[in-house]
């Protein structure tokens, strides 16, 4: 039995996981690797259900990153196969529990179908504000900031800025992320203890929960412990304990 306080304000408002072990469970199992991103499909369902039911608004996953590129092509082939397979197969529960797709990447990265489908979901789902969930394809945190300079240089150099303008907030604008608040809850399933290279900008105060349960396995329940354990900690910003209890 959970004991989340559902209060609004003891909630995170954005989590943001990282879907690691579906190559290892699929190897505990003898299997390879590609069974386990499989079975990691249900685990997704088990993550947005449970969002919607404590009505967190806000969900982002960490699909595919750009060194993913670098993994053997017929599990690269297996994954876009899967990708698709789960657009077609998802689009109608998203327009029915009002969900709004949201992705972050280089979408231009990946296959032209794909591309289309994806853009074809976040159109139909635009409106939709239950949760947006955002899935990060082709992602780099890195590349993204980088990416983020360039523009705003760019404004520099045509004098449409200088400087003196660039502000947290005009950095946010430039990233991919520019329609989301910043991550209150990060998870990372299978045990690793390291961000590997994901929303480095956006997770500055996020609080960082580290499982040992491979992402196929994972469940509501694993959900709700790491809300738990987000909800028993303070977050001060900068702040004291102190200036904290005195509000």
């Amino acid at each position: 039995m959970t004991t989340i306080k559902k209060q609004p304000e003891n909630l995170p408002k954005h989590i943001a996981i990282i879907m690691d072990g579906n190559g290892r469970w699929a190897k505990k199992q003898g299997l390879i690797r590609t069974f386990g991103h499989q079975k990691g499909s249900s685990s997704v369902r088990e993550a947005i259900t449970a969002c919607i039911e404590l009505g967190i608004p806000y969900l982002t996953l960490y699909a595919f990153s750009t060194e993913n590129w670098n993994r053997p092509k017929f599990e690269i082939d297996m994954l876009m196969r899967l990708l698709l397979k789960s657009l077609d197969e998802e689009l109608e529960a998203l327009k029915e529990h009002q969900i709004r797709l949201n992705i972050i990447g280089n979408i231009e990265d990946l296959p032209i179908q794909i591309q289309s489908r994806l853009n074809q979901a976040i159109e139909l789902t635009k409106d939709y504000t239950k949760l947006t969930l955002t899935l990060a394809i082709s992602y780099s945190s890195k590349q993204e900031l980088v990416k983020s300079m360039i523009e705003i240089g760019q404004r520099i150099k045509n004098n449409v800025i200088s400087p003196n303008d660039i502000t947290e907030d005009l950095v946010d604008q430039f990233l991919y992320t520019k329609d989301l608040p910043d991550v209150d809850l990060l998870i990372r399933t299978s045990g690793e203890q390291r961000i590997s290279n994901f929303l480095l900008w956006q997770i500055a105060y996020a609080e960082l929960y580290f499982m040992q349960v491979l992402w196929p396995d994972f469940k509501a329940q694993d959900l709700y412990q790491a809300i738990e354990n987000y909800q028993q900690r303070e977050r001060r910003f900068g702040k004291t304990s102190e200036q904290l209890n005195s509000k």
